[in-house]
């Protein structure tokens, strides 16, 4: 019988602060490229912050391409996607203003109509909401970051707060820099994945930090690189376990999901692996940089 620990490993002695360095200035490198890629290239921004019409039909037997080819000509910034199935697609156009929203639909109708089965809906998002809802996403993600780092420095010590939330500022610049590498499609959706990985990466910190503390009041003359290799071979098990098993439930989303939900499933993958790297990597790390030092009893 095959049995988890053939590819789960225990007991491990790796020396990963050995290589912290060259891990550091490898992040550093690519989050100047993160953030160079968004001030000079920009996120692919959805409906929801540049603003515009969104349509929903369900066509006869047209697909996709067909579609496309009808739309494309007659409008500068048109994309088509599926929801749910085959049949059903979202039509997002762009315009400023509610009476040209009106008219784009209109013009869309008398373009597809005969290739349309029914037109569920629409919607028009106004660029005074579309900037408001990405200020709000700012502001959350600024907040959440902001309450982990209270958490964090109320239930360890300031210097824990301060490596889980760089920790978690890594995290999200580096997924911010792979969706505009690859022009990804950023919406609300992608807040919501941005506010779950900030939740994910923290709870792994949290879990070597943890067994950090238990290690610092059972080894008190150890070294503190030693200890800390100690204390993230003791949990990595663990994490390896919780990555592997979030990432088949997202693999499984972004291949079946639809197109949909694949902008959301693509930034979790992307958050779960460099949230695994950066709770070793970059949370731990920082202990020693900030000049950690354990408390006498």
């Amino acid at each position: 019988m095959f049995r988890l620990k053939n590819i789960i490993p225990y007991n491990t002695n790796y020396q990963f602060m050995s290589i912290r360095k060259l891990m550091i200035y490898f992040s550093i490198f690519f989050i100047l490229c993160s953030i160079f890629l968004l001030i000079f290239k920009g996120l692919n921004l959805g409906i929801d912050f540049k603003g515009g019409t969104l349509i929903e039909i369900s066509t006869k037997n047209s697909n996709i391409s067909e579609l496309r080819k009808i739309l494309d000509p007659e409008f500068n910034d048109v994309s088509l996607q599926e929801f749910g199935d085959s049949k059903t697609i979202i039509i997002r156009l762009q315009n400023d203003s509610n009476t040209e929203s009106i008219k784009t639909i209109n013009k869309v109708k008398d373009l597809i109509n005969d290739k349309v089965d029914e037109f569920r809906r629409s919607e028009f998002v106004g660029p005074t909401i579309s900037s408001e809802l990405l200020w709000k996403g700012l502001q959350a993600v600024g907040f959440a970051l902001l309450a982990i780092l209270m958490y964090i420095w109320i239930r360890f010590e300031w210097q824990f707060g301060f490596g889980a939330v760089v920790a978690l500022t890594h995290d999200v610049l580096f997924t911010l820099g792979v969706l505009s590498l690859f022009d990804i499609e950023f919406s609300l959706s992608s807040i919501a994945a941005i506010l779950t990985i900030c939740g994910y990466s923290l709870n792994d910190s949290v879990v070597i930090y943890d067994r950090i503390r238990e290690n610092l009041r059972k080894f008190k003359k150890l070294d503190l690189v030693e200890l800390f290799n100690l204390s993230i071979n003791n949990t990595l098990s663990r994490t390896i376990m919780t990555s592997l098993t979030t990432l088949i439930a997202l693999l499984s989303l972004f291949i079946f999901g639809g197109e949909v939900i694949n902008p959301f499933a693509f930034a979790m993958i992307i958050g779960v692996l460099i949230g695994t790297y950066s709770s070793i990597f970059i949370a731990v790390p920082t202990l020693l940089l900030f000049k950690f030092r354990p408390q006498e009893d």
